[in-house]
Formats: structure tokens, sequence, C-alpha cells
């Protein structure tokens, strides 16, 4: 490897070496906010890394990584949302455990799995990025409590998520034996002009394992239980992180290897997405906690996201960008907030829309913050929500996918209620005494942030359009040049 690999892989070096260093310094003194401070200055420093990294890329770096804009891009978007998670989890780890500082660590080995997983350029690299992810979603989803819900959430999740990946490893090994390569770029070449059926059954086993770990219909049945016994920024970190990295790593695979040729495997995508609309909001309107509401819902919006995806051009790429920007951004602002709530007693999640009742009299702020993130979930004008299922609408027209685009108005005019019911609920007047939490500063910091990030760049969108435009720019054009 020379300097410049290096260089290019400094983001990643700096999150590794940060959980070393969290490692180390929990052996020698356990302290809970020597532990957050760490991780919150390595993942400062990674972000601070990607300006240093930029001028070395497009770089490959050894077989198994492509670091270009691309890449580059969606790690900052993977740091920025960890950070994120770090800020609301050291007030609700500080009220709940007394040994917090493990889960540091384990969050910041997922993040490097994440970040591995967004410039992965083969197979290899891909299973291994994705392992790493899951290994420590295992530990983390039922780290800081002892019930036996998170039990046995994790047990749900570590079940699945291994059949999930015996899947994956089987589809890979029937493409490798069709192509004889794992590299994505040779995948294109090599690969028959008029398909194969042991290509198609590959591709197909490939894409159930990633369905699991997306939980996009019919793989979604873990999905609200999951998140209903994770802790509630596990569940953020699972909602976001997880599946943006394996959902850019998904967008590189198809159009890089020009696996969006295999007619059988995109129907049956799309398929999918118009299930994952329909159900996630259908399910998501019969769910009676908020944490089950925005299972079922994340569920929803994977559907719309495949909606983009199914483009496969130029246009795809740039609105499965945005979308997962708004995604990310809403989704770690919508499970922050359940988490402020959750307080000294249980998630808010667990304790039903009564949680809920009355929040504006209790917390206006935290109100409206909230009923931004549901406005913008429900894709509401003035918000980022609007623009990101534009976006998506725009993408989906440009290949005259009336069909998808008919479910995506039909799950979204669902979403609707179930969204305006709970701010209906937190606008109620209250009735007896009601409990008021204060949020930590870390916490409240960043739920401002994101609330003005969700209608600031929902006005003016520009400067977030620039940057989606500036990260898939030319060097992703070769990924749509036949025979590249």
């Amino acid at each position: 490897m020379s300097p410049a690999d290096f260089t290019a892989l400094s983001p990643i070096l700096c999150v590794a070496g940060t959980a070393v260093g969290v490692m180390l310094s929990i052996a020698v003194r356990r302290h809970h906010g020597v532990a957050c401070g760490l991780t919150v200055l390595g993942l400062l420093a990674a972000l601070a890394a990607l300006r240093w990294a930029l001028p070395e890329v497009p770089v490959q770096v050894t077989p198994l990584f492509t670091v270009d804009r691309y890449a580059l891009f969606y790690i900052g978007l993977i740091l920025a949302t960890t950070l994120g998670v770090v800020l609301f989890s050291h007030g609700y780890l500080a009220q709940r455990t007394d040994r917090p500082e493990e889960y540091y660590l384990l969050l910041l080995l997922a993040t490097v799995g994440a970040c591995a997983l967004v410039a992965a350029s083969q197979f290899a690299s891909f299973f291994l990025g994705l392992e790493l992810l899951s290994m420590a979603l295992f530990a983390l989803i039922a780290y800081p409590e002892s019930g036996r819900v998170p039990v046995e959430a994790a047990l749900k999740y570590l079940i699945l998520a291994g059949a999930a990946s015996a899947f994956l490893l089987f589809g890979m090994a029937l493409i490798y034996a069709q192509l004889g390569t794992l590299a994505f770029a040779a995948m294109r070449a090599v690969a028959p002009s008029a398909g194969s059926p042991l290509m198609d059954l590959g591709l197909s086993m490939v894409l159930i394992g990633v369905g699991f770990k997306l939980a996009i219909v019919p793989f979604h049945m873990w999905t609200p239980d999951v998140y209903q016994g994770a802790p509630a920024p596990v569940t953020a970190y699972v909602a976001t992180v997880s599946k943006g990295a394996l959902f850019a790593l998904l967008l590189r695979y198809f159009l890089q290897t020009a696996a969006g040729s295999a007619i059988p495997v995109v129907t049956g995508l799309g398929w999918i997405a118009v299930a994952s609309m329909l159900a996630g909001n259908w399910l998501a309107l019969l769910q009676p906690d908020v944490k089950r509401v925005l299972a079922y819902s994340s569920i929803a919006h994977l559907g719309y996201l495949l909606v983009a995806f199914l483009a496969l051009g130029a246009l795809a790429i740039e609105a499965v960008t945005f979308y997962l920007v708004f995604y990310l951004a809403t989704m770690l602002a919508a499970f922050g907030i359940v988490t402020v709530l959750s307080g000294t007693g249980a998630d808010a999640g667990k304790q039903g829309l009564e949680a809920y009742h009355g929040l504006f009299w209790r917390q206006p702020w935290l109100a409206a913050s909230f009923t931004v993130v549901l406005l913008a979930l429900a894709g509401i004008p003035l918000t980022l929500g609007f623009l990101a299922k534009f976006y998506v609408i725009v993408a989906a027209a440009d290949r005259a996918s009336w069909g998808l685009i008919g479910a995506l108005v039909v799950g979204s005019a669902i979403g609707l209620y179930y969204y305006l019911r709970i701010v209906v609920v937190m606008y109620r007047e209250p009735v007896g005494a009601q409990t008021v939490v204060v949020p930590p500063w870390p916490a409240r910091l960043a739920l401002i942030a994101l609330t003005v990030f969700l209608v600031g760049f929902g006005i003016y969108p520009r400067p977030v359009i620039g940057l989606v435009q500036a990260a898939i720019g030319p060097e992703q054009a070769v990924w749509l040049v036949p025979g590249r």
C-alpha cells in the first residue's frame, strides 16, 4: 500500500484507532464521560480526515476497496449519523447501566464495518464489512439492559442475520462459479450477455440475504420486535447506519456490474418495492406504540428507495443518495426524540402513544421538533422529505415506472394518517400530573441541528443537492457505460 492509499483510508483508520483508544481507556480506568468523549473526538477527527482524503481519490486500495467521491460521501454520512447516535446515547446510558463504556467500543466497530461496506469493490470486502457491522449489532441490541426483551430481540436478530448470511454466501458462490471473479468491476466484462439461470439464481440469493438485512417485505418480520426490544439509541443506529451503508453498496454493485439487466430479478424487486410500500404503511396503522410505528414506517421508506433504485441510471444514483440523506437525518431525529422521552424509565416507544400525550404542554420545543420530523417523514412541503419523494418520483418517471409511482402515492397517503395521529396526540391537553423530562445538552444540540437541517434545506435545498451531485460526479459515469 502506498501513502496515498493510507491517506484515502484515513477516515476509516481514524475510527478504528478510536476503537483501540477507547478499549485501552477502559482497561486503565472505567469512566463513562471519558469513553464518550474519546468517541466523539475520534468521529470528529474522522470527519476532518475526509477533507484530507479527498485529493487522493479515486484510488483502488488493494483489490478490496475503491475509495472515490461516492465512498467518501457515504463514509461522511455514516460518521455524522454515528456522532448523532453517540450524543443521544450519553444521557440514556448514564441512567441505565453502571458499565456503559464498552457500548462505545461496539458502536465504533460497527461503524468501521459500515464504512468498509460502502467502499467495498468485491464480494470478499462486501461480506467482511457486513459481518463486522452485524456482529457488533448483536451485542449492541442487548447491551445496556438486563431484561428479557432486549436479549430476545438480539437473539432474533442473530438467528435471522445468520440465515441471511447463509443465503448471501451461497449466492456469491454461484455468481463466482459462473463468472470466475469476485470483483465488481470485472463482472460486467465477463457476464454472459443473454444471462444464465445460474447467474440469476445467485443474484436472487444475494438479494434475499440483503433483503433480510434491509428488512424489506417479505423479509421484514424481525423488524418491529428488534426495534421495540433494542435500546432506543441502538434502534436509531440499526434503522439508519446499517441500512444506509448496505443500500449504498447495493447501488454500487448493481450499476457497476450491470446486474440490473437481469429482467427476472428487477421484476421481483419491483414487486418487493410495491409490497414494502403498501404493507409497511398499512401495518404501521395498527401499531400501538411509536417504536413499532417507526419500524414499519422504515420498511415503507425502504420501498420508496427501491423505486428510485430501480430506475438504474444517473438520476437513480442522485435520487437514492438524496433520499438516504433525508432518511438518515429523519430517522435519527425520530429515534432521538424517543430516546430523550425515555427519561429514567422504560423506553417511550414501549409505553404506547400515552407517553406522547400532551407533550406540547410539557415540552413545546420537543413537540415542535417531533412535528417537523413526522411531517418530513410524511413528505409535507417545506421539509426535506417532500423534496426526497419528489426526487424519487422524477427518477421513476424517467423510466416510465408508473405502477411504482402509483404505489408510492397510495403508500404515502396511508402514511399521512398515522404520522398525523401522533401529532394530534402530542397537542392534546394533558390530563393529571405530567412528568417533565429535561434532555441533556448533547441530545438537545443534536435535535436542534437535525430539525434545522430538515426545515432549512427543505426550503433551500441547493447546498445538499450540490453536495450529492459532487459525490456522484464523473467518476461514477463509468458504471453506466456498457462494456466497462
